[in-house]
This record gives structure tokens, sequence and C-alpha cells, in this order.
């Protein structure tokens, strides 16, 4: 006997569904804002019913890019489901990677395949050529040029504070009204604590961002919410990043990472100045203003695990 609960979270953009039987156990993050779903399994193996039900409740749900974390030894389970290995975050789990599987739902087939020992480490939109990792390359190119061009150039000053809920969901407001909003600072995993800050340099330079940790992996999630613009904004907005890793190591956290639209030639600059590696391209994962975007994910390890 099947049990689906709907658990409502509108206030934090994100709907919680779960699903269970004696098959499946899972638990479904749908982002309202991204039009995405992150799948959460509480039993591991490649069954029917367990794609029949991701598909049907991301068709259900308006959802239109489906994505998992997880362990090495659990690829092979979701590219049998088909999905294709995007990339990983460093240091997830503290001492080991987390493999980021995902599809576009207009673009999954309908049957269950079965999987070569060829075929387990293919990355379908992560494989060299595919059009999102083009596009991730050609502006990372473009961002370290500026990068190069603003050695010795000095940063501003940051001062940072803490940035309340009701002052980051004003900011939000803000952003999406001028079509700028890269999130709307939404839970990416549960039960993790989120944090708020405002970070603000000399010339009008403000800039919301949060994060999102869980302390028994040590890894955090990082994000701003918007994009600089040009050059005097990437250079304050890659001082502002620095002090936010600054204080993420302050707070014990081990990694961090965050996402950026892979056209954001001037935030990829930003990041790349401050140490972050691209570790995954990941296929139509971002909503910018009425865009939907491919993403890259940039992580950077801040200390090390034992320290």
């Amino acid at each position: 006997m099947a049990a689906t609960n709907l658990s409502s979270t509108s206030s934090s953009g994100v709907d919680e569904l779960l699903f269970r039987n004696d098959a499946v156990s899972l638990c479904l993050l749908v982002n309202r804002r991204h039009r995405t779903l992150r799948i959460i399994d509480f039993r591991a193996g490649p069954t029917p019913s367990k794609r029949s039900f991701v598909l049907s409740a991301a068709k259900r749900e308006g959802v239109e890019k489906i994505f998992t974390l997880v362990e090495r030894d659990e690829v092979p389970t979701w590219t049998r489901l088909g999905f294709v290995r995007e990339g990983s975050i460093p240091g997830f789990y503290k001492r080991s990677d987390a493999w980021i599987l995902g599809a576009v739902v207009s673009e999954m087939s309908s049957p269950m395949r079965e999987q070569s020992d060829d075929e387990e480490g293919a990355e379908g939109e992560g494989k060299a050529g595919s059009p999102a990792v083009l596009l991730a390359e050609r502006t990372i190119a473009r961002a370290r040029r500026l990068v190069r061009e603003s050695e010795g150039r000095p940063l501003p000053a940051i001062k940072i504070a803490p940035a309340s809920g009701p002052e980051l969901r004003r900011a939000v407001a803000a952003a999406q009204r001028a079509g700028r909003a890269l999130t709307g600072f939404e839970p990416f995993g549960r039960d993790a604590v989120r944090t708020g800050y405002v970070l603000s340099a000399r010339g009008g330079f403000s800039l919301h961002a949060a994060w999102e940790m869980q302390s028994c992996f040590g890894n955090s999630f990082l994000e701003v919410l918007t994009s600089p613009r040009h050059e005097s904004e990437r250079l304050a907005t890659t001082a502002a990043i620095g002090a936010l890793c600054e204080r993420l190591v302050e707070e014990k956290a081990v990694s961090t990472f965050t996402f950026a639209p892979a056209d954001d030639h001037e935030l990829c600059a930003a990041l790349l100045a401050n140490g972050f590696r691209r570790s995954a391209v990941l296929a139509r994962h971002l909503v910018v203003g009425r865009a939907r975007k491919d993403a890259i994910l940039w992580a950077k390890k801040l200390v090390a695990p034992d320290a």
C-alpha cells in the first residue's frame, strides 16, 4: 500500500513530497521558483516504481529538472533510471564527494534501460561537446581573462552584517522586479540552518547573501542574490564572497558550493578569484528573470576535514 503526503512549505518556496511503499521510500523537494525537484532516496535500488513515481510527480508539479545527490556506489542505480552524471560536490559528506545526477523531464525516455559497464562513468550533459558544457567552458575562459585583467587592482573594504528573514524577502522581491534574482534563498536540503547577510562597500554597493549549513558533514551551500553587472561591482562581489568564506571558516564549515548561470562571466570571475573550481555543469537548472538557464556548480574546500 503506497502512502503519499504533501507537506507545504510555501513561505520557503519549497514543497516536500513524501512517498513510501514496500519497495520505495522517497522525499522530493520541489523548488517552485526554479521548477526543480531534488530526490532524497531512503531505499537504494533501481526499481521501475521509483522512476515512475518521480516522473509522474515531476509532471504533476510542473517541474522541468530533476536531480539527486548520491555517493559513488549509487551512481549506476540512477544512470539505469535514465539520469546523467553532471558532476560532483567535493567534500559534501566531509570525507567523500556527492555525485549529482540529473535529468530534464521533457528529455527522459520512457523505459528504464540496462546499464553497461562502459556507460557507468558516462556524464551525459557533463560530457565534452554537450551544449551546456560548451557554454560553461566559453564563460569560464572569458571569466579567467577578466580575473587576469583585474590583477593588482585593490578590492574594496567590505562590511558584513546579519540580515533578517523579512529583510531578505524584501531584497528578493526587489531583485525579482528588476529581473536580477538568482535565488529566493529557498532551502536546498532538509533541516539545515540558514543564515542571511547583507554586505556593503563604499560607493553604494550592497549584496544580500545566505548560506545553508549541515554541521554533521561540514558542508555549506552559499548563495548570492544578484550578479555583478560591471567591473566595479565584480571587484566588490569578489571581496564580498571572500568575506563570506572567511566567516564560513569561523563557523567550522569544511567546504562550500554555489550555483551560477552558465553564461554569467562576471559572477564566475568573482568565484574564480576566490579559489572556487567548476565541479559540475547542470543542464537547465536555474531560472533567472524569465529565462531557464544551464548552471555551473562551483565548489571550494575551506579547510581540511580534521582541521
